[in-house]
């Protein structure tokens, strides 16, 4: 099953679910996809649901609604670090990223003023749907994941390193976490440690990568916040990202205005921005 939100202007969208092919009008269950949408309980009700079916969406605006808190993890692919000349982490190396970065898969990305490396980062997105706080173990951890996304984790690499401090400005200029199309919910995601990333900027396929590939799966990752915040219904956890980052090329290939990219997950859907300069 898919949650989203079709967009029918600027000002308006529509829930929607994606059952196959098909697409269903969520409002006569929730005005939107938002936290409430993720409980097992609300899950299961919208499965036996006998809703409207709307045609199926053409523009895509985010798929979650009042997302709580966006926690990334930062280094989590072997690859990736070598790239970038780091040590792999013993644990997760953790940052936030603003609700407020989020866009819809298929928007606009700004550069900022005065950068010079803005960068891209297809990252597997895990979406939160049960409190999950002081985990026992791993094991216990998928079943508080109401399902998976898209994230494009844009960086200003010049702010994120060169400039001092933490990540956090370098991660959250406005824009810089495109996210959707839509959520998978997790009965048609039985494994997320075997679904590829891939990315493309004008048409170049520069990541190409596979999250058996991660240092922290997502179980570990989860249990692991835990231990050091609440995950409430509609946080989202961006779990990193493969090689490929311009970073990490010789020969840089940061983003300028008018640079296009793609990237995909299985099963995830595509998302596709247009980089403009602010």
């Amino acid at each position: 099953m898919r949650l989203a939100h079709s967009r029918i202007s600027s000002t308006e969208t529509v829930p929607v679910v994606g059952r196959g092919d098909r697409w269903y009008d969520l409002r006569p269950l929730h005005p939107a996809v938002g936290p409430a949408v993720l409980t097992l309980d609300a899950l299961a009700a919208i499965r036996a649901a006998d809703l409207p079916e709307v045609d199926a969406p053409t523009v895509f605006a985010p798929p979650l609604t009042s997302i709580g808190k966006i926690v990334c993890i930062g280094l989590n692919y072997t690859d990736h670090a070598a790239e970038t000349g780091a040590t792999p982490p013993a644990e997760p190396i953790l940052f936030m990223k603003a609700p407020d970065t989020v866009v819809g898969p298929t928007d606009d990305v700004l550069i900022p003023r005065a950068s010079v490396k803005t960068d891209y980062e297809v990252e597997l997105a895990v979406v939160i749907g049960t409190t999950a706080r002081y985990l026992a173990s791993a094991d216990e951890a998928l079943a508080h994941v109401a399902g998976y996304a898209i994230s494009n984790d844009v960086s200003e690499r010049e702010f994120q390193i060169e400039r001092g401090g933490q990540w956090d400005k370098g991660k959250n200029c406005e824009t810089f976490n495109p996210f959707g199309p839509w959520i998978t919910t997790t009965e048609d995601i039985p494994d997320p440690q075997d679904l590829g990333l891939r990315l493309w900027v004008n048409g170049e396929l520069r990541q190409d990568g596979t999250t058996k590939d991660q240092i922290f799966g997502v179980a570990h990752v989860v249990w692991y916040l835990s231990q050091f915040m609440t995950l409430y219904p509609g946080d989202v956890i961006n779990t990193g990202t493969p090689a490929g980052v311009a970073l990490g090329r010789p020969d840089g290939g940061f983003l300028r205005d008018g640079d296009v990219v793609e990237l995909e997950i299985s099963g995830l859907g595509r998302q596709r921005q247009t980089f403009r300069q602010a």
